[in-house]
């Protein structure tokens, strides 16, 4: 290790070891001279001293790579963001903040001079500060109030655009001015609840005059219309992106509100031409999602991601391009039969570099924009999540089952990979990981179907141990190669448990018509895929088949209730967390209804509609007087896709039918749980209710 990178590291394991001090924890730091583990086995307070990447950003000149690590102090229940430089050539890492709040959205400027970054003010609003790549010199440049959500500098450096957020619905106090403390939310329209949120604002797209003091919103380009950018809850700067002259700018935009917005997945790529002050609609008329927009380096082309029907927001990602100057328009990839993402051009513009899914991976790939057949450029057991192009090489973020997010640096000639970032090589070497084995198996309709099996570390095939069937949510997210800090299966395995996660029916990179079929049919061969991957693996000698559980969330939730009442006693205990449980009032309590709408064909009083009376029939609290086996419900409140009071009635139907349930629920958490010490609890609760029913004393 080199001297610099050890003094980093000694430092973060240093205020690590005092913050073990202030509370006890069933894990023990060894120390101070050894800094160790007490053991190697993963437990979910070691997850919390794993760094977590994020964001890579590369300089102007291709030389130096910047990017984000989230440090975690699970006794204070917070987490801080610090900003890294590699130097590309030599491999060196540098730390360039230290601070107490985290840094977020950090960008090169574009005359490679200066780093900007969100961080808040003394008002405690988000604002942009600009410092020396070495980290030094920092000075608060923009001053707008309420402060801004994200940002991107123009290539030309003359302009900047931002983020912030714009007021939609009144307060009581703006209808009824003599009432100031009236407390009341008032709506007369759809959507007045988003993910996590009660719906108040928009966000909009900005442009302002880059100077060395912001304090104008300048131009917002949605000025007096409905639209939303980016998209909320999950996007972000991908959404934008500016031309290489920095005289116009492509976002991604919603031009709906309301019903309208609740119906519809059709986003639209717009173009603002700053010198003219116009605004295009560049892809009118195309009804799914179109998002993230990424110019050519001559600027004479631009790529996005688009979908093609409206209302299916799991419908394939096809990379579409425009060229203006000819006025056309195509598809890059021509029969393909998965996902792709995260676009990038070539420096030359001939080609584009993407992310797909495909049997339970994720690869980068290349593709002439004119041939429209893609190569794979990574192979191996692993996802990769991000990527971006050097003058080395690519540079991607890759992450396996048994390994969190590390940066390596890819040979695109040849795929070979090497990492660059170690920044929990230091934790990583001190854990023993079981093994990721894959197996294809036939399914009751004689397809294949891909399932991972994880083992517990020092397995010993002698031995009989409890297996956990893992239900993915989604519905149509693959069971590919990702690292969980809350659905870990290395922290499942090393509790002692084999865990079985098949890629089941409804889920990509195996194809559209496996992706598709379980839209309208969440109860039919996607279940019979579950159990047939529980009856194989039960019957190895080494898995103890009375001491079978099931887990799952969002839809795996779904899966865990419905499966609780046509299991047959295969299993002997059972955990959802947000799971879909009376799929009547699912429907009126969700957000987005395109979701609902799509993959359970539509509302439940429509009775014409056999699709979605055959979704509602085989809801799961149909099924309660067949449940007979310990369950544990785990909810988020502030869950407004799928609402606590899911996770309630059927916590509350078990107990009512005599059957031993827990529930859990974390008034301020999500659909996720995001906080520290809810999540070790999580992790407490799960692992305590599958060993009372799985493991033998």
């Amino acid at each position: 290790m080199k001297k610099q990178q050890f003094i980093v590291l000694l430092l973060c394991l240093t205020s690590l070891l005092i913050s073990c001090k202030k509370a006890k924890t069933t894990e023990k730091i060894i120390g101070p001279d050894s800094l160790k583990f007490e053991s190697n086995i993963l437990t979910p307070e070691k997850l919390w001293y794993l760094g977590r990447i994020s964001e890579m950003q590369i300089s102007p000149n291709k030389d130096k790579l910047l990017f984000g690590v989230t440090w975690y102090d699970w006794h204070e229940n917070k987490g801080n963001r610090e900003l890294y430089i590699i130097n590309l050539n030599d491999k060196k890492r540098q730390k360039i903040t230290s601070t107490p709040k985290s840094e977020y959205n950090a960008r090169w400027r574009p005359d490679g001079q200066k780093i900007g970054y969100l961080y808040p003010d003394d008002n405690g609003e988000m604002q942009l500060f600009e410092m020396n790549i070495d980290g030094s010199k920092i000075v608060q440049i923009s001053y707008i109030k309420g402060g801004i959500n994200g940002f991107e500098y123009a290539p030309d450096q003359k302009h900047i655009a931002f983020f912030k957020d714009v007021k939609i619905i009144p307060d009581p106090q703006d209808i009824y001015p003599d009432l100031p403390k009236a407390n009341a939310r008032i709506y007369e329209d759809l959507l007045p609840r988003h993910w996590d949120q009660w719906v108040k604002s928009f966000s909009h797209l900005f442009i302002a005059n880059y100077a060395e003091k912001i304090d104008t919103i300048g131009q917002d380009v949605m000025e007096h219309q409905t639209y939303e950018c980016p998209l909320y809850p999950f996007a972000g700067n991908e959404q934008i992106n500016w031309h290489p002259n920095g005289n116009q700018i492509a976002f991604t935009a919603k031009a709906m509100m309301g019903r309208d917005y609740a119906l519809s997945t059709n986003s639209d790529i717009y173009i603002y031409d700053l010198l003219k002050n116009k605004l295009i609609n560049l892809t009118e008329g195309m009804l799914g999602y179109d998002q993230n927009p990424v110019f050519s380096p001559d600027g004479k082309k631009i790529a996005w991601e688009s979908m093609e029907r409206e209302g299916y927001e799991s419908d394939r990602i096809r990379p579409f391009i425009y060229d203006f100057t000819k006025d056309t328009m195509w598809e890059a990839v021509m029969d393909y039969e998965t996902h792709a993402t995260n676009l990038k051009w070539s420096t030359d513009g001939n080609f584009l570099h993407f992310i797909s899914p495909w049997h339970g991976t994720q690869q980068i790939y290349l593709v002439d924009i004119y041939q429209k057949k893609p190569i794979a450029i990574t192979s191996g057991t692993h996802n990769y999540n991000d990527f971006l192009i050097s003058k080395q090489g690519i540079i991607g973020i890759k992450q396996s089952m048994s390994k969190p997010d590390e940066i390596y640096m890819i040979d695109p000639l040849n795929g070979k990979e090497s990492e660059i970032s170690f920044i929990n090589k230091y934790w990583l070497d001190q854990l023993k990981m079981g093994e990721v084995r894959p197996y294809w198996i036939n399914t009751v309709d004689k397809k294949k179907m891909l399932v991972w099996v994880i083992y517990p570390p020092n397995f010993d095939s002698t031995k009989k141990y409890p297996a956990i069937l893992y239900c993915e949510g989604g519905p149509q997210s693959m069971v590919g190669q990702f690292w969980s800090y809350r659905w870990n299966f290395q922290l499942m395995a090393a509790n002692g448990y084999i865990v079985v996660a098949p890629n089941r029916r409804g889920l990509p990179g195996f194809g559209m018509e496996w992706l598709e079929q379980i839209s309208g049919d969440y109860s039919g061969l996607n279940i019979q895929d579950y159990l047939t991957a529980i009856d194989t693996f039960a019957t190895a000698p080494y898995v103890d088949k009375d001491a079978l559980g099931a887990v799952g969330a969002s839809y795996g939730g779904y899966s865990v209730y419905y499966l609780a009442g046509v299991h047959n006693k295969r299993f002997k205990a059972f955990i959802a967390h947000s799971g879909m449980f009376n799929l009547e009032s699912q429907y009126l309590e969700t957000d987005e209804y395109w979701f609902v709408n799509w993959d359970l064909g539509g509302p439940y009083w429509d009775k014409n509609n056999k699709i979605a009376q055959r979704s509602y029939a085989n809801s799961p609290h149909r099924l309660v007087d067949k449940w007979d086996t310990p369950i544990l419900v785990m909810h988020g409140e502030n869950d407004f896709r799928i609402s606590y009071t899911q996770g309630l009635q059927a916590f509350q139907a078990a107990r009512l039918r005599n059957i031993p349930a827990k529930l859990v629920v974390f008034p301020d958490e999500n659909h996720w749980i995001l906080k520290p010490q809810n999540g070790i609890l999580w992790q407490r609760e799960f692992f305590g209710w599958l060993d009372k029913y799985l493991k033998k004393t």
